[in-house]
């Protein structure tokens, strides 16, 4: 499966179905499920990676090392329960049903029932980003940042608001900052269902090739298929 399952087709998964804990099932029907619909045993060893035992790093290391018919079955599988589990409470997860349908055709299986693309009106005029309004209180507020202080990084803070809120109008679905074995992630967002990690830098000084190859690496050996963009608001050496 190499190649095929993507580190952003992982974070949909978890996102649907969950990193830890998987909806509501035990341990029990947890393996009665990948035993009735797919045919294995989802606690077999070979779906132990690093003794992390959860439901959640289960279905990780099977979506990683199973076949594709196998993980089609089980998308489907779980995609149904789902449903059946949310009985009518809201979607948290943005055209959930769109992604997961887009992940199993790519794997060779059929769209989900109900999966439809959307054609707009041939007189319709399509929109191309947000609103003029919101695009004026984004200018106003990237201009308002020149005039703030540095100290304490507060401009650097205030830089990562003002491009998640960016990423949020023409719909990348950003997420906020977080760390990573220490390491600061700015945040990240989704496009062409693709993650882009984010690194937002405002300094006086151009930001050097050094710092660009210590993301590069960061990202390579924690996001595989993700890919970077580095913000630097003085450029680059």
């Amino acid at each position: 499966m190499a190649g095929e399952i993507k580190a952003v087709d992982l974070k949909l998964v978890g996102d649907l179905f969950g990193d830890g804990y998987v909806m509501d099932f035990t341990n029990r029907t947890y393996q009665e499920f990948f035993r009735d619909e797919v045919g294995v045993d989802i606690y077999d060893d070979a779906y132990l990676i690093d003794n992390a035992n959860s439901k959640g790093k289960r279905l990780r290391a099977f979506m990683q090392k199973a076949q594709k018919g196998a993980i089609v079955k089980a998308l489907n599988g779980l995609w149904e329960y789902r449903m059946a589990y949310l009985a009518g409470n809201e979607d948290s997860v943005l055209r959930s049903r769109e992604r997961l349908s887009a992940l199993i055709e790519r794997l060779g299986g059929r769209p989900i029932p109900g999966t439809t693309t959307q054609t707009p009106e041939p007189s319709a005029p399509l929109r191309c980003g947000p609103a003029e309004s919101t695009q004026v209180d984004l200018e106003n507020e990237f201009m308002g940042l020149h005039g703030m202080d540095d100290a304490a990084q507060a401009r650097g803070y205030a830089f990562e608001r003002f491009l998640k809120r960016w990423f949020d109008a023409w719909g990348l679905e950003p997420r906020k900052a977080f760390k990573l074995k220490g390491e600061q992630i700015d945040g990240s967002f989704l496009h062409g269902n693709t993650v882009y990690f984010l690194e937002a830098n405002w300094r006086n000084a151009q930001t050097g090739a050094g710092e660009l190859r210590s993301f590069q690496e960061l990202i390579g050996q924690h996001f595989e298929g993700a890919r970077g963009l580095f913000v630097s608001y003085s450029g680059f050496t």
